[in-house]
């Protein structure tokens, strides 16, 4: 067989692309047909046309006479506008009207209707007399309209009506009409609206009056023959029986509901077990022994051959109903109920074969839909059946079933029980070590949606699985988790290569709980260089400033020195110095976090200078953002002791007046320069107005002293033993500690190597310090994690904070802050540190200017604020 010619070929291709052509131009002619046909004529735009001088009254009016349906549908939208206007006009001329055009009116302007008169009610426009008197009668007049959800929609605003009627005109306008409308011969519409109006008046009148006026009604609609009206009459009596009292429940409504339990439809049936599951607390035990039980018995035998639907109800409820019946249970009857609930957990499960799903019929698929939401109301109720069984008896009765929820097929199965994660834990307790690997397999978890539900309560759950588990002492907090690091990690990866960066953006938030769990060696060398590429390449400002915040609080509770240099620096020559003005502005929101986390030494040492440095930058954004920093760099600062730091820092915003071309940037300083006038400086002592601050900012740097006191004196314990003390040996020692957390105010802190240091070097003194300070990071770390989340909603107030340390003269503390942060000529100083490349230092109670080069100062190649630009540098 020989391959066609080019010629037909091309032939055969212009013949097809001449009828393809064709067919396009008819489509296009079809489709222009009634763009032509909706054009309104000049006859339909001037009767269109309203004159633009009439009032909005009058305009109302107008349109409702005389416009076309929607233009009285848009007046109707407006009437509570025109009510507040004038309330008086509106209701004399608009509102008949509206009567007139509802009487004809379509579904859109009936349910705008009954939308704007609600929201009438809501806004208090008028009176509630008034109101009654106007609109009640176009509400009850339009409930029974024809079409369902027109119906709905005004019956949902009477019922709101109905809580603020009074009862003289709920007895005359709706209860005593009621009567006639829930007869035999009204209309199944009719029945059901009554049904609901009488569940919503039982709360309006007191016991008596319902027990006369509107019980034999609700028993009348009980026994109705349509089984939708006896359904929502079931459903209305739990409202009933908390307006009549116990007694009038056990002797009219429990009986209705034992009946209503054998119903012949079973959506009556489930009615009937709900409201008795939701009425449990109303009735003693004799009741739910003798008459409940055995119906509650009955219903889930025979739930496995009813429809499934009943199946998603009786799961939902499962909890709440073993809860209400628990103390009467038998044995027998226990374990039968907890093998049942049991037995729905796997339910759909064991019909698993791999086919495809277009292979599966349809009505297959919907039943193992039905299947799934079983398996999830499950999941949802666990909590509740571990109460149920009593947390001791967990493992053998209840982990298995946890074992299956954690690995459903089903991502809502999982999603819930990841909700309901720490609620077990809590329940659990001491043993809440037999969901450890649980808890690896939901970080582990392939969708994203689990992954971010689980970490709503991550801080928390963390902190169970740290400090609970078989022994007291509390062992390492690494061996009882071996596989949390890696799932950890796995879990913020999978979340930055997504698209849902809120979710990272949580996770990364969440992260700041783990100095609290984990060992400061662990997140130094697994997640601190993860927040620095996260801060440098992401592109998602939220992601960058959480990454930002969480490595900040990581800085804060790393507890060696070495380390926190290395990060410091990294910091202000990647950031601070970096070639892309994108990382300087990122500088800029560390420095932020810094201010709220740290103490104002701390910022004043190492970041105060870096930061006022960018007033020189080449882009306009980041003086920009400066400029608003500011004031809060400013409140770091404390007289005398900071008088040469406040110096550079008027020196540049006097350059800043001067030297700024940039209009929106100068308009910036301006505003900041009145700012930072009418600021208060802090002093060295202590003032009455920033007492609280000053005790806070207090405290932040006595805990950075004891992170550096740990430090020493670890490693003089380890010279004087001669082996070297690991992290587990120093966490474990560090829990066995008792001391409390605060410190008592006559005992001076001191620093080794300090010019105003104790000369003590008796063992008992060391020893005694060494306590005090393992048992900083174990304790008091709890209480300030939930400090700094509270600092993140007051902004710059914890930035005004003065440092002082109680028991201290102010020359030691000035001596003590130097040294204690001294990154030159010490013992404790990292190799990678060499003498060009030391951190910047602004030491208190000092008035010498610091070489720029040694405080950071920016390349001296210009920085262009380019795309390209926004790589870090390597």
């Amino acid at each position: 067989m020989h391959p066609p010619s080019p010629a037909a070929t091309a032939m055969d291709f212009s013949q097809n692309s001449l009828f393809g052509y064709m067919e396009d131009l008819q489509e296009l002619t079809i489709i222009e047909r009634p763009v032509r046909r909706s054009l309104k004529t000049p006859e339909e735009i001037e009767r269109l046309t309203v004159d633009e001088d009439l009032s909005d009254i009058e305009r109302a009016v107008y349109l409702l006479s005389a416009g076309q349906d929607i233009q009285g549908t848009s007046v109707i939208a407006n009437l509570p506008f025109l009510m507040r206007q004038n309330p008086a006009e509106t209701l004399r001329r608009v509102l008949p009207k509206v009567r007139e055009a509802l009487h004809v009116a379509g579904v859109e302007m009936q349910l705008t209707a009954a939308v704007s008169f609600l929201t009438i009610l809501q806004d208090e426009s008028v009176s509630v007399h008034t109101y009654a008197h106007s609109f009640l009668q176009v509400i009850l007049l339009h409930l029974e309209h024809r079409d369902a959800g027109v119906s709905n929609a005004w019956l949902e605003t009477l019922l709101s009506v109905i809580d603020v009627l009074p009862k003289d005109t709920l007895r005359h306008e709706i209860l005593n009409p009621l009567v006639s409308k829930a007869q035999l011969s009204q209309t199944v519409q009719s029945r059901l609206v009554s049904c609901k109006i009488l569940g919503k008046l039982t709360n309006k009148f007191d016991a008596l009056a319902i027990k006369r006026e509107i019980l034999p009604l609700v028993k009348s609609l009980c026994q109705d023959v349509e089984y939708e009206v006896r359904s929502c009459m079931c459903r209305q009596l739990e409202n009933i029986a908390q307006g009549i009292g116990t007694e009038l429940t056990k002797s009219v409504v429990l009986p209705e509901l034992i009946e209503l339990s054998r119903d012949e439809g079973s959506s009556v049936r489930l009615a009937a077990f709900e409201t008795l599951v939701n009425l449990l607390d109303i009735f003693d035990t004799d009741d739910r022994s003798q008459t409940i039980l055995p119906v509650v018995k009955s219903f889930c035998e025979k739930s496995f051959k009813a429809d499934e639907s009943i199946l998603i109800s009786l799961s939902f409820h499962l909890g709440k109903l073993c809860h209400g019946l628990y103390g009467i249970f038998t044995p027998d009857q226990h374990l039968r109920f907890l093998e049942f609930y049991k037995k729905l957990c796997t339910l759909g499960l064991q019909q698993e074969n791999g086919h495809n799903e277009n292979q599966i019929p349809p009505q297959i698929l919907e039943q193992e839909k039905k299947y799934i939401s079983v398996r999830k109301n499950c999941a949802y109720n666990f909590p509740a059946m571990i109460v149920f069984v009593d947390p001791k008896n967990f493992h053998m009765e209840l982990y298995s079933t946890f074992f299956c929820l954690c690995h459903d097929p089903e991502v809502p199965v999982r999603y819930t029980i990841a909700i309901c994660f720490y609620e077990v834990s809590k329940l659990l307790n001491s043993g809440v070590y037999l969901i450890h690997k649980e808890l690896i397999t939901l970080l582990q978890d392939e969708s994203l949606e689990v992954l971010d539900a689980l970490i709503d309560h991550l801080p928390e759950i963390l902190e169970l699985m740290s400090t609970g588990g078989e022994s007291s002492v509390q062992e390492n907090k690494l061996s009882s988790l071996p596989d949390l690091v890696p799932a950890l990690t796995a879990a913020e990866q999978r979340a930055a290569a997504s698209l849902k960066w809120r979710t990272h953006e949580k996770l990364l938030q969440k992260y700041a709980c783990l100095p609290q769990v984990i060992s400061s060696d662990q997140i130094y060398y697994r997640f601190l260089q993860r927040m620095f590429t996260i801060m440098m390449t992401n592109n998602v400002l939220p992601v960058q400033k959480a990454a930002s915040r969480t490595l900040c609080i990581f800085l804060r509770y790393n507890r060696k020195q070495e380390q926190r240099h290395e990060v410091i620096q990294k910091l202000i020559e990647q950031l601070g110095q970096g070639k892309s003005y994108w990382n300087r502005l990122r500088f800029l929101d560390t420095c932020e976090f810094i201010i709220e986390i740290f103490s104002k030494s701390f910022f004043c040492k190492y970041f105060f200078l870096p930061a006022i440095e960018l007033t020189h930058d080449p882009v306009a954004n980041v003086r920009m953002k400066l400029c608003y920093l500011l004031p809060k760099v400013k409140s770091t600062l404390k007289i005398p002791a900071d008088k040469h730091l406040l110096q550079q820092l008027e020196m540049c915003v006097r350059k800043l007046l001067c030297q700024e071309k940039d209009k929106d940037v100068l308009a910036i300083v301006k505003r900041t320069v009145l700012e930072l006038d009418r600021m208060e400086m802090s002093m060295d002592a202590f003032q009455k107005k920033f007492y609280e601050k000053d005790l806070l900012d207090q405290e932040k740097e006595r805990e950075e002293l004891l992170l550096l006191e740990m430090e020493q004196l670890e490693k003089e314990k380890q010279q004087n033993d001669g082996r070297p003390m690991s992290e587990k040996t120093f966490e474990k020692k560090r829990r066995d500690s008792k001391t409390p957390t605060s410190l008592p105010k006559s005992i001076p802190i001191s620093v080794p190597g300090s010019s105003s240091a104790t000369p003590s070097t008796s063992k008992e003194i060391k020893k005694s310090k060494l306590i005090r300070s393992q048992s900083f990071n174990n304790q008091a770390f709890h209480a300030k994690y939930g400090n700094l989340d509270k600092c993140t909603t007051s902004k710059s107030s914890t930035a005004a904070y003065t440092p002082s340390v109680s028991g201290l003269s102010k020359t030691s503390m000035i001596s003590l802050t130097d040294d204690s942060f001294r990154t030159r000529n010490t013992s404790s100083a990292p190799s990678s540190f060499s003498s060009n490349t030391s951190l910047p230092s602004t030491s208190r109670g000092t008035g010498n200017s610091v070489d720029p080069k040694s405080s950071g100062s920016k390349d001296t190649q210009p920085r262009k604020a380019t795309l390209k630009s926004r790589k870090s540098n390597p």
